[in-house]
């Protein structure tokens, strides 16, 4: 993509213990005490300009808004976890072509809510699929019923995985955690998957919550993840401190839409992501995000840049002035950082989210704080 980022991700031995610690502190905290205002938040990486990841594995978190689509390609081989909304499908499907998709592996539906089946019929009828997959095969939407249909014009049956099922994926595997149990609130029911590509794994859990994050934690599945698909699009009803102990990744990546009804991400769960030390990414502030893994290393590739201050904006460090990425001046043109000293009068001064968004308005970088 034209206004891609790419920043280069070393994946140092894990600082367990500082990040148990950190953990265990902020369980304790949210019985009652006081928060604690001294924790780190999310680490900052160098990031520069890129035309993408081109690394053996990739997982990308396809921006569809307030829903969730996730491609993973590993050796030329593609699966697909979810597929946004039903008015996604034509963005999903583009999207797909655009990554030389031909033909997809294993087709997931985590569960049967629109936000992560509705896009799946429009994939279907494009891509021949060797299976697909859903924690049932009958729901009450039309949505599901057409995901349903496609899939069986395909001549497939849709079927419905057992706990401990590997699939290979190139020279990656994705192994089935959960549900371990069966639940009547549809996103508890959602497909847990681990996918391991040399010694750098991965989590998708859909939009599961802390009932069967609990039931999960407990069934002793290996949990640990160097990157987490913060459940439930960032939702304080998931990622509780219990299972993110278990998990105790190094990135977090949320899928949510901007300005969304529901408050996605919540201040909960941001927090409970800074207390761990987890650098977050969100698709509502970056765009599409896309992980590449050598199987030692990443590099991790997003359509906007964004300051840490922004994507986390419980990190206790963050001044006030740090929540605005860049002020322009409506006189000169010139767009700055907040802490640029030749800042214009507040009534000549305009907000700019991202340096891509001050650009495409027609402003130019002050020379003096934006190097």
């Amino acid at each position: 993509m034209e206004n891609w980022k790419e920043e280069k991700v070393t994946l140092f031995p894990r600082r367990l213990f500082l990040r148990l610690a950190a953990l265990a502190l902020a369980a304790v905290l949210a019985l009652g005490l006081t928060a604690c205002d001294s924790l780190p938040g999310s680490g900052g990486h160098i990031v520069k300009p890129s035309t993408g990841s081109s690394q053996p594995f990739e997982m990308h978190f396809i921006d569809v808004g307030q829903a969730l689509s996730v491609l993973v390609e590993c050796d030329g081989q593609f699966m697909l976890y979810d597929g946004g909304n039903v008015d996604d499908g034509s963005l999903v499907v583009s999207y797909l072509q655009k990554q030389g998709v031909e033909q997809l592996q294993y087709v997931f539906c985590s569960h049967a809510h629109e936000d992560h089946v509705g896009g799946l019929a429009a994939v279907m009828a494009k891509f021949p699929a060797g299976h697909a997959y859903s924690p049932v095969t009958e729901a009450s939407t039309k949505c599901f019923n057409d995901f349903v249909k496609y899939t069986q014009q395909q001549g497939l049956q849709l079927e419905v995985p057992s706990v401990g099922t590997v699939w290979p994926l190139g020279s990656a595997t994705v192994t089935m955690l959960g549900p371990v149990t069966q639940y009547s609130e549809t996103n508890n029911t959602s497909l847990v998957l681990r996918i391991d590509y040399g010694s750098t794994s991965f989590l998708l859990t859909g939009d599961m919550e802390n009932t069967a994050e609990t039931d999960l934690v407990n069934s002793g599945a290996n949990l640990k993840a160097d990157v987490l698909q913060v459940g439930h699009h960032g939702s304080s009803t998931s990622t509780g401190y219990l299972f993110l102990n278990a998990v105790l990744p190094e990135m977090g990546v949320i899928s949510c839409g901007a300005g969304n009804k529901y408050g996605h991400p919540h201040e909960e769960t941001l927090s409970i992501l800074r207390d761990a030390k987890v650098d977050v990414y969100r698709t509502d502030l970056q765009g599409t995000i896309t992980i590449g893994s050598d199987g030692q290393n990443f590099t991790v590739g997003t359509e906007r840049f964004v300051p840490d201050s922004q994507l986390n904006p419980t990190d206790p460090s963050s001044s006030s002035t740090a929540q605005q990425a860049y002020i322009g001046n409506v006189n000169s043109k010139k767009f700055h950082l907040p802490t640029c000293p030749n800042l214009p009068a507040e009534k000549n001064q305009v907000p700019f989210s991202s340096y891509d968004e001050a650009i495409a308005a027609g402003y130019t970088p002050c020379a003096s704080c934006i190097k």
